[in-house]
């Protein structure tokens, strides 16, 4: 089926064309790199995987409950509204806002897998480029893997949110080569490694889990390259020109605090634009939803070395300063662990319906015997 036929609304254009202006770079040095950028090529070589593969697609997923989202994660929970919905109903928001968030998801890996393809374009060094075109490949797993759910699991889709295709293309349309990673591996893919994290660790659905827990592995390693490459380059930039990627970082996280939010959702069910978006606003989930997304992206931004006073009064008036000091390390350490320990679970559960199947086998032999 195309997927056409399972947008809840028409996508607009069937192809979105973002204009690019920067320039194409080529490095004649072909025996340089820094070790710690060549350690994570390695590393992402390594660590290549099957979507197809790895991933339990056998496993059954409730279409009314695909994430195992809570009624006080629902934004309609505790409006005049609420009390109105069927059960029937509410299994139908659930899989509208699966959808929504999952939707989100992979548009912004689509998106993801073009700006790696342009920073293997655009970017001045072979050791950037070499990991570039490893990430390119990380990303197009996940967008297959987000699509499949979408199509097989939840049997809907929703369009692109507008301010996060408008933050894609600002960070596409830009001329310099740094762009691409501040707008896509800091801000976008800092937010959706925060969402990834919040559903990974909250459902007790297993194939979300999986799913979530095995993209979120290799995003780790997506932003320690994104740490990496941009520190070192901040570090050569003006006062001016650290500002100007300053401001391009506060605009970028007001729009997407004030803008996804899922009011799209509301819509599909008949509330009025003006009051899904005070329904949203006074959601007390949202609120704490819309903190925690900032938990990836305020410590990165700080560790390139983006910390200029208006960045810091903007953290401030959204409530998300103190996560500055975060230990982001330790989290990417800890999105690893949580994805090979699955990995161990899954193969020791794997293993021991095999011994019983042998010992089964072996049982009914010796009655036949």
């Amino acid at each position: 089926m195309s997927t056409h036929e399972l947008y809840t609304t028409a996508p607009g254009e069937a192809v979105w064309q973002v204009p690019a202006s920067g320039a194409a770079r080529f490095s004649w040095e072909y025996d340089g790199g820094r070790e710690r950028l060549l350690a994570l090529y390695q590393k992402g070589k390594d660590k290549q995987w099957d979507g197809a593969k790895r991933i339990a697609w056998d496993l059954e997923v409730d279409p009314n409950d695909p994430l195992g989202t809570p009624d006080e994660a629902l934004t309609l929970y505790g409006t005049r509204h609420w009390a109105k919905l069927t059960d029937k109903d509410k299994g139908e928001l659930r899989r509208h806002y699966a959808s929504w968030n999952f939707s989100q998801f992979l548009h912004g890996e689509q998106g993801a897998m073009v700006c790696a393809a342009r920073i293997v374009e655009s970017v001045p060094d072979l050791d950037a480029k070499f990991y570039s075109a490893t990430q390119t490949m990380d990303e197009a797993r996940h967008a297959e893997i987000f699509g499949r759910f979408l199509h097989e699991k939840v049997g809907m889709l929703y369009p692109v949110n507008d301010s996060l295709q408008g933050l894609l293309g600002d960070t596409l349309r830009d001329s310099r080569w740094d762009m691409p990673y501040l707008g896509m591996q800091v801000l976008i893919e800092g937010l959706a490694l925060a969402a990834f994290g919040m559903i990974r660790d909250t459902t007790d659905k297993p194939l979300p889990k999986q799913i979530l827990a095995y993209v979120m592995q290799d995003e780790a390693r997506h932003v320690a390259f994104g740490r990496m490459a941009l520190r070192d380059y901040y570090k050569q930039l003006t006062d001016a020109e650290l500002r100007e990627r300053e401001e391009f970082v506060i605009e970028g996280c007001y729009l997407m605090r004030d803008r996804l939010r899922g009011v799209e959702v509301l819509e599909n069910f008949g509330i009025p634009r003006a009051e899904a978006e005070e329904f949203s606003e006074q959601s007390e989930f949202l609120h704490l939803f819309r903190k925690l997304l900032f938990s990836r992206i305020v410590p990165c931004v700080k560790d390139i070395g983006l910390w200029g006073e208006r960045l810091q009064k903007a953290y401030l008036d959204m409530g998300v300063f103190e996560m500055g000091d975060s230990n982001l390390d330790l989290l990417m350490s800890q999105d690893e662990e949580i994805a090979e320990a699955l990995d161990r679970e899954r193969f020791a559960a794997e293993e021991r319906e095999r011994v019983a199947e042998v010992a089964d086998a072996v049982a009914e032999g010796s009655e036949g015997a």
